[in-house]
């Protein structure tokens, strides 16, 4: 059997005519459809120079044609490597010479400054392809045939190159197999009880793990079809809400359709799923979801070099906090960061997973691979967690946002907890800022909600008892917004720039 990642999804399709998307301008396309178009545009790529193993580099906005270029290169047995459409021209020529890709594609507006880039990165051809579809990609596809002999690839083979956030230094590259991206997809699609009767609600970007490869590959592998937009608007959704029966997004989302007058449980009434992953869902977030719509939202946690590790249950009591079990497949422990060993549960320490969801290494960083991953093949995550009696994972933060003030260790996501539940607060982040006294001061930023009155000594007041003495604040900031990327995560590394100088 063939180990590319598109051979299994074409034969889990069980009908050609079946929908496959449904585009915002009313463009219904089958299976029958994406099985063609994605061979006119592989043999596009194969015009272009592409060979097994080459990479496609992608900059592109989301579109149908965008998704059928990702298909069209595992056909093609090359390496799909997308790219966030935010990155400037100077972050474009460190992928470039990172990554050496065989073929770039872009947006037209930006193909004379991404062309500069390639020409002297090596990079053989650009293409372009814009917002509506259409660009020289698609032309030199519209004349290629309509079939394609896919090029057959290990399990091991790469399917995909995601580059990290990068926010402690230099991006670096996930490598990602077939053989993680099938295993994490078919995991996925069976606890997520996903059949081909499924009308998954698709807002995401898709130049990320989670609209690219949680989303799509776990719909796909299903049969299903999509109602495929290019980004989340409260509206929009409100009113496709009644045709779907799934959507997965990032807490932002939930925050915005609470706001809409129209979320109710009768306009829920069809879906039978939401998840939320990318960044932390507030307790609060979801018992008000709940509240309103009968539904529980499914939290689950994944990486970009692991695709999904935990999950709350399908069937079963999902828990506002924690991100569940882990997977079928998956192994799972928590960890001492400087020694290794293993802690008992409830202990807080680094989370380690093991698994053929997890990639095989960073592009080109040998040395860095090595001590990401321990002796027995487990990686070792970064993310701070415990694992609670009834066997639930909770994320505590990330081991890069630990705090260490005056000797003394503190978790970011235990005063946010303490914070997050006062009456006037929306939302907080807690970090950690140069102190002259305690190496670190705790410094909490917060965002009031509209007409609050509460201020930094409320805040102080309110913790005082809650927290150990270490933990409380010694600054307390208020401002309109937490800094996000794309996904939701708030950018903890921004506002300790922004406040680097708050206690000199």
């Amino acid at each position: 059997m063939d180990g590319n990642l598109f051979d299994l999804i074409s034969r889990r399709i069980k009908s050609p005519s079946k929908v496959f998307l449904d585009t915002e301008a009313g463009v219904r396309m089958t299976y029958a459809d994406m099985l063609t178009r994605s061979a006119q545009l592989a043999n596009a790529l194969v015009l272009n120079g592409v060979e097994p193993g080459d990479r496609v580099a992608v900059q592109v906005e989301k579109t149908p044609e965008c998704l059928l270029l990702y298909l069209a290169t595992l056909r093609a047995g090359a390496v799909y490597l997308p790219l966030n459409t935010a990155y400037t021209l100077a972050e474009l020529d460190y992928f470039l010479a990172d990554a050496e890709p065989k073929l770039v594609v872009c947006d037209p507006a930006r193909r004379e400054g991404i062309a500069d880039i390639a020409k002297r990165r090596g990079v053989h051809a650009v293409e372009t392809l814009d917002s509506d579809g259409k660009g020289s990609l698609t032309q030199i596809a519209a004349k290629a045939p309509k079939d394609f002999a896919d090029v057959p690839r290990a399990p091991d083979d790469l399917a995909a190159i995601l580059y990290t956030s990068g926010t402690t230094g230099r991006s670096k590259g996930a490598m990602l197999s077939h053989r993680n991206l099938a295993s994490n997809a078919q995991v996925l699609a069976e606890y997520w009880r996903f059949t081909d009767n499924d009308v998954l609600l698709h807002v995401l970007p898709i130049y990320h793990t989670h609209g690219l490869f949680v989303a799509c590959n776990t719909l796909m592998l299903a049969g299903g079809a999509m109602l495929f937009r290019p980004k989340f608007d409260a509206d929009d959704v409100m009113r496709l809400l009644p045709q779907a029966t799934s959507m997965m997004g990032v807490p932002t989302f939930y925050t915005r359709l609470l706001r809409h007058p129209k979320l109710t449980q009768t306009a829920c009434a069809h879906m039978r799923l939401f998840t939320s992953g990318s960044a932390p869902l507030l307790a609060e977030t979801h018992r008000e979801f709940k509240a309103k719509t009968g539904h529980a939202i499914l939290e689950r946690y994944g990486m970009t070099e692991t695709g999904m590790n935990t999950s709350n249950p399908y069937d079963g009591e999902r828990i506002a906090g924690t991100v569940g079990y882990p997977l079928p497949g998956v192994a799972l422990r928590v960890t001492d960061g400087e020694t290794g060993k293993i802690l008992p549960q409830g202990e807080v320490g680094i989370i380690e997973v093991k698994g053929e969801n997890v990639f095989s290494g960073y592009w080109r960083l040998p040395e860095r691979t090595k001590t990401e991953f321990r002796a027995d093949g487990f990686f070792i995550t970064g993310d701070v967690g415990k694992i609670d009696t009834r066997g639930y994972v909770h994320i505590v933060g990330r081991e890069k946002d630990l705090i260490i003030t005056g000797g003394f260790n503190v978790y970011p996501k235990e005063v946010e907890i303490e914070i997050d539940a006062l009456p006037g607060v929306v939302e907080c982040a807690v970090i950690g800022c140069p102190h002259p006294d305690f190496g670190e001061g705790v410094t909490a930023v917060v965002v009031k909600s509209a007409g609050a009155t509460i201020c930094e000594q409320d805040v102080l007041a309110a913790l005082d008892g809650r927290l150990a003495k270490f933990k409380l604040p010694k600054r307390v900031i208020f401002i309109d917004d937490l800094p996000r990327n794309s996904m939701g995560k708030v950018q903890k590394n921004i506002l300790r720039e922004q406040n680097a100088k708050l206690y000199t």
